[in-house]
């Protein structure tokens, strides 16, 4: 590498030095790589970076015998300011007053500036005798260098990924330093720095992510709370110092009422917003020694170190009554419900995992609406083990078609004849038995199983409503939809599939919808009912007068029938304002030309009852309880012998 030339000794070649000359080079020789020896070993014991450059610029000096050294970074501002990061022999302050720049002006020629701007070194600048310093701009930094005692300044570029970083400069009181033996170990030292620069710099890169994978492993980004790993942790190490001096610690689990429904409603951003807002206020109450951890989408459970039922009670009161008041989100006052279960050390459980799980069972003994707490009690575990044990199960009854297909006969009022009848799903259970509709059907709920439990009903309805067609029996069979099944964008091409598949008329098949499930999204709810009767089909509204629609909604649907929920049917007879309620509505059922079906006719006079005031069809015990599809013909010959 060629350098430019030192002003002392460009007119005089090295075969004319003489011999005191020589040595002199020598020396110099020697000197470079002392401190090129002295700053590579710095490099090795650095663990920051501005210590780096301060030791540095201080071998430079004591070891290397340079008057001055010092380091500058390159700033991109609109200036192209130099920034002073470290100095021996020269404070930073003193630099930092000159105010000169790496731009290619008149203030951004020093030795510094000129390594910067063009990436090369700057060599043997005379500061006293150099022209680019005789401009008056200059004359602060001559006027220095005769107070510092040096005469000749050296500059090297600080590359870093292929850009400069700064420059590392130096001074001499010699004149005509810098020879080219000295100026090639010199470079190899800035060059040695700059890799302990970027070094350093990859080091703190790596245990920044370091922490941040490990803050991720255990804590929760959104609250910044600890999260379920680091809580088993604490609770683990809590259980262990507990039993070591024989007293109590206490867990509480907060579940936070109605939050998927304000996540709906308001949006996931707004969601997180009240989930901040909840840690926060939460933190407010707690006592340093407690630990407060976000286990769940919406749970939070809080460490009590020691301290019994009493005093977990004590602090489950204060939690409450701090989430008692309302919290803004999105515009909007938002009250949530906290609902707290509380397990005990010892008595509850004696590992970690054990006293979260059973703390978290207590909380589904709390009223979600209205919050409170409630401690572990046995069986709840048990229940839950159960529960999650079905879910199991009966996603494998789905899969290997062991749900039992029923129905419920509709008849007729005014002429008792048969008129179709409501397809029922029930399940028999290999060790629990015949399991209630309802928990079955909460199972699937829980377990997002409801769409795959809506399929094997279709499948089942068609395929035994083909097989009463080709016998000659025209019998409409009716299938439920829940909410969820009217948001499946797949419903009604799978229907419609079916139609395709088995070749049955339209009107053996109808739909029943509840009108709670029509009032949670009405717009989705229309769109799908109009989709599905253009395929030709019959709806019903089921449960209807529990769902508050209203009745410019009701005149939209394009339904065929309304059925009176069984809650007004089945006391009518006893109770006035049932048997109001069961009047005024065949009356409006009539007057919008729909067909009216009375649930829940359990007795002779409710039916009498019905007959009077012209409802059109009853389902009910009267009429037969749900029976398996293939006893549907011997029933229906008995109805037939018995109505004629």
């Amino acid at each position: 590498m060629e350098y430019p030339a030192n002003e002392s000794n460009k007119d005089n070649p090295d075969s004319s030095a003489t011999n005191g000359e020589l040595l002199t080079k020598f020396e110099r020789a020697t000197r470079a790589l002392s401190t090129l020896s002295a700053g590579n070993h710095t490099l090795l014991h650095a663990s920051d970076e501005q210590e780096l450059l301060h030791d540095m610029c201080q071998v430079i000096v004591e070891k290397g015998g340079y008057r001055v050294a010092g380091v500058a970074y390159a700033e991109h501002d609109e200036d192209k300011s130099i920034r002073y990061m470290a100095g021996i022999g020269v404070d930073k302050e003193s630099m930092e007053a000159l105010h000169y720049t790496w731009a290619d002006t008149e203030m951004g020629h020093t030795a510094m500036a000129t390594a910067i701007r063009t990436g090369q070194p700057c060599v043997g600048r005379h500061i006293l005798t150099d022209p680019i310093y005789a401009a008056p701009a200059y004359a602060p930094l001559r006027e220095l260098a005769i107070k510092l005692g040096f005469a000749a300044f050296t500059a090297f570029p600080l590359r870093l990924d292929g850009e400069v970083l700064g420059a590392l400069g130096m001074g001499t009181i010699e004149p005509d330093a810098f020879d080219e033996n000295e100026i090639k170990l010199l470079s190899e030292l800035a060059d040695d720095l700059a890799y302990g620069i970027a070094n350093l710099r990859m080091r703190i890169k790596q245990q920044a992510a370091e922490a941040t994978i490990a803050r991720l492993a255990f804590y929760d980004p959104l609250t910044e709370l600890p999260n379920r790993t680091l809580l088993l942790e604490r609770l683990q190490d809590a259980i262990h110092t507990a039993k070591q001096h024989h007293h109590a610690l206490a867990l509480l689990h907060l579940n936070i009422g109605h939050f998927r429904e304000i996540n709906q409603v308001l949006g996931y951003r707004s969601g997180d917003q009240l989930l901040q807002q909840l840690a926060q206020r939460l933190m407010h109450t707690l006592k340093e020694s407690d630990m407060l951890a976000r286990v769940g989408e919406s749970e939070f459970a809080l460490l009590l170190p020691s301290g019994g039922a009493d005093y977990a009670i004590q602090v489950a009161q204060r939690l409450i009554i701090a989430l008692h008041d309302s919290m803004e989100v999105a515009g909007l006052m938002v009250d949530p419900r906290v609902s707290i279960g509380i397990a005990l050390y010892p008595g509850h459980g004696t590992e970690a995992d054990t006293l979260l799980r059973r703390a978290n069972a207590a909380t589904h003994d709390v009223c979600s609406a209205q919050g409170g707490y409630s401690f572990y009690a046995g069986g709840q575990e048990e229940e839950s083990t159960r529960r999650l044990s079905l879910m199991g199960d009966l996603r494998r009854a789905i899969e290997q078609n062991e749900l039992l297909l029923y129905c419920q006969p509709k008849v007729d009022i005014a002429s008792r004849r048969v008129c179709g009848a409501e397809a029922l799903v029930r399940w028999q259970h290999p060790v629990h038995g015949m399991l209630a509709t309802m928990e079955f059907i909460k199972l699937a709920e829980h377990a997002g199983l409801i769409t795959p439990l809506t399929n094997w009903m279709l499948d089942a309805v068609f395929s035994q409503s083909y097989a009463w067609h080709e016998a000659g029996l025209e019998r409409a069979l009716s299938v439920n939809l829940s909410a969820h099944d009217l948001y499946d964008p797949l419903l009604i091409d799978r229907i419609q599939g079916l139609f395709s598949t088995w070749g049955i008329p339209p009107e053996l098949i109808q739909f029943e919808l509840t009108e709670s499930a029509l009032m949670e999204e009405p717009t989705v709810a229309l769109e799908t009912l109009t989709k599905l009767k253009k395929l030709g089909t019959r709806l019903f509204i089921d449960d209807y007068g529990t769902g508050y629609s209203s009745l410019s909604y009701l005149q939209k649907l394009p339904v065929d029938s309304i059925k009176i929920d069984q809650s007004f049917v089945m006391p009518m007879v006893a109770s006035s304002d049932s048997a109001v309620i069961v009047r005024s509505t065949i009356e409006l059922g009539h007057n919008l030309d729909l067909e009216v079906v009375a649930e829940g006719v359990d007795s002779q006079a409710v039916w009498d009852h019905l007959a009077g005031l012209g409802c059109d069809v009853a389902q009910g015990y009267l009429v037969s309880m749900p029976m398996p599809v293939e006893q549907f013909s011997n029933w229906e010959s008995e109805w037939t012998r018995m109505s004629a």
